[in-house]
């Protein structure tokens, strides 16, 4: 009832996608300031908010992207050019929000979707369960999403410690090496979209 194969490459594949140590220095940037509480209650809901995305994707992924006639480059590109803005915000220091609205705008967007929720993890989930042809291989695929989810959600939660060591002299930094990942991570996202449709083509 179980096919470790399916769980172990779907979760490896999610593993490098979503990057959980790579998402720490940009949750601790983009998360510094605020209480202990709140950073870990925005742990939290930015995984609850990219797995009910995946979940979405997972399930009725392939019919939303054709009822709205989007191919998958065209998502890969879109959400590359988010990323970039977000990556831009951080290098320049423009990570401040309206008071009464960042807490939750920071769980949604960017930290639950697109840097965890992002395009090539929503295409490897399609794909996998379109591919998912038994009972066994379903419950392996999903085991395997739930998994990643878990991993995130640990690693966000204890990269809190890091703030306690690194004070904010190091958070800056720390919002700058972010700003510079994401930049490259998405310029990669948009090349890999444009290379698609022109092979496409």
């Amino acid at each position: 009832m179980f096919d470790a194969a399916v769980f172990g490459s779907l979760f490896l594949t999610l593993f490098v996608i979503m990057d959980p140590p790579g998402i720490t220095p940009i949750f601790l940037a983009l998360t510094a300031g605020r209480p202990a509480k709140v950073q870990k209650r925005m742990a939290f809901q930015a995984v609850c908010v990219a797995f009910g995305v995946i979940a979405v994707f997972g399930v009725l992924g392939q019919r939303i992207l054709d009822y709205l006639h989007v191919s998958v480059p065209a998502l890969m590109i879109a959400g590359g050019l988010l990323l970039l803005l977000i990556a831009l915000d951080l290098l320049t220091g423009k990570t401040d929000e309206p008071k009464q609205t960042k807490d939750v705008n920071v769980a949604l967007v960017p930290l639950g979707m697109p840097l965890l929720a992002g395009p090539g993890a929503i295409v490897s989930v399609i794909l996998a369960v379109q591919k998912a042809d038994s009972f066994a291989t379903q419950v392996s695929v999903w085991t395997a999403i739930i998994a990643i989810h878990v991993v995130l959600w640990l690693v966000m939660r204890y990269s809190l410690v890091i703030i306690r060591v690194i004070k904010d002299g190091g958070v800056v930094l720390v919002t700058r090496l972010a700003g510079m990942m994401l930049s490259a991570i998405a310029v990669q996202q948009i090349i890999n979209g444009v290379t698609q449709v022109i092979r496409a083509g």
